[in-house]
């Protein structure tokens, strides 16, 4: 575009120098070549005098971009900030693009599940195999347990216990434990009867001692039947009594807090706990990992009906896509106001470490041939306006 633009300026040249001195309709031609060199001249200046200085000599207000990109950088990170990273744009941006309806759609589609699963589950696998057990016992030894050990944990215990007590939520434990301690009575009468035949003295005919385990064991079965038909005994009762006043204890007792942070200590302490933790996470792990490796096993496949559930019900529930828009407007509205600036310091910072030169090379392969335009533009009308101003001056 360069050399076009060039082109027509050498073209005027020798238009105007075969025509010059002519009268007529030549003399219409020089007059519009000589105009046309004119404003192509006056042109190249001004988009050569943005980049660098004309034919290398410094006139003043010329190389403007080489000499002033940073400011350039700043004005430009300014109308980005103010025009783009601005909260009401983004809000009525995300909310236009009806993102979580998007997502529901894609993530509804089986295929697209299963390949955010195999994804996540890759993901998933390779963490969980970079972490060795020597790595959780340092974790569990050097951080986990001195942190239990120096926090006073026995007020939020009981808080927490307080909590358990008043919405009953410890019901469903206590009627797990009566249950399957009334199982096992039914199931092992003759262990039970033979504890206690074991325990009776020895000066008791054997029939004494079979009469009375017999009775033991049928008055224990009946108190724990009882016990588990009656939602209201009195063993429930004092259970829940009791966990009350353990609550308000552990809260505000200094006896009981003492003895509960001993205790606690206590168990911290043993060498056994960091062997017991590493045990755990170990199965843990090796459980996870057998089950990401299985591709039609239960956890991947639950896996992914969950998330074509959750797609289909983001599809059909407007409410839910609209609660989601807004979250997602709130979110990116945060960000825009909070860190925008930041945000955007990464164009001026980005043009502040360009070499001049190499800034205005890089603006002027983007812009240049509209720029190039400028120039054969101003040939073009330089050579109508002399061709005008000559018909003028012979009219008048």
């Amino acid at each position: 575009m360069r050399t076009l633009a060039t082109s027509l300026l050498a073209l005027a040249a020798v238009v105007y120098a075969l025509t010059y001195g002519e009268e007529g309709t030549l003399g219409y031609v020089n007059a519009g070549a000589e105009a046309a060199m004119v404003g192509a001249i006056a042109d190249w200046f001004a988009v050569t005098a943005l980049f660098k200085h004309p034919l290398g000599i410094p006139i003043p207000h010329t190389a403007l971009i080489p000499k002033r990109k940073d400011a350039l950088g700043a004005s430009l990170q300014e109308f980005v900030t103010d025009n783009f990273l601005n909260e009401d744009v983004v809000r009525e941006r995300v909310g236009a693009a009806r993102i979580s309806l998007r997502i529901g759609q894609w993530i509804s589609r089986p295929e697209h599940a299963r390949r955010i699963v195999d994804i996540g589950s890759r993901i998933l696998r390779d963490g969980l195999s970079r972490i060795s057990d020597d790595d959780v016992a340092a974790i569990v030894r050097e951080v986990v347990v001195p942190r239990l050990k120096s926090e006073e944990l026995s007020p939020a215990a009981g808080q927490a216990l307080g909590e358990i007590v008043r919405d009953r939520a410890h019901h469903g434990l206590v009627d797990i434990g009566v249950e399957e301690m009334h199982r096992w009575l039914l199931e092992n009468q003759e262990t039970v009867e033979g504890m206690v035949a074991d325990r009776a003295p020895w000066w008791t005919p054997q029939w004494v001692d079979g009469k009375i385990s017999t009775r033991l064991y049928r008055e224990a079965l009946a108190w724990v039947d009882d016990v588990r038909s009656d939602p209201e005994h009195r063993v429930r009762q004092s259970l829940d009594a009791f966990l009350v006043t353990l609550a308000e204890d552990l809260q505000h007792d200094p006896a009981t807090i003492r003895r509960a942070e001993a205790l606690k200590v206590r168990v911290l302490s043993q060498p056994r706990v960091v062997d017991v933790a590493v045990a755990l996470w170990s199965g843990l792990r090796h459980a996870l990992l057998d089950s990401l490796d299985d591709s039609v096993g239960m956890l991947r496949t639950r896996m992914e009906a969950i998330l074509h559930e959750t797609g289909e019900r983001v599809v059909n529930d407007v409410e839910l896509q609209a609660r989601l828009d807004r979250m997602l407007s709130d979110s990116a509205a945060f960000v825009v106001t909070n860190y925008g600036d930041e945000i955007a310091t990464v164009i001026s910072e980005t043009v502040n470490r360009w070499d001049g030169r190499e800034a205005s090379r890089k603006i002027e392969l983007h812009v240049g041939r509209d720029l190039q335009f400028i120039r054969i533009n101003g040939t073009v009308v330089g050579a109508l306006a002399g061709v005008t101003i000559h018909a003028v001056s012979h009219l008048l």
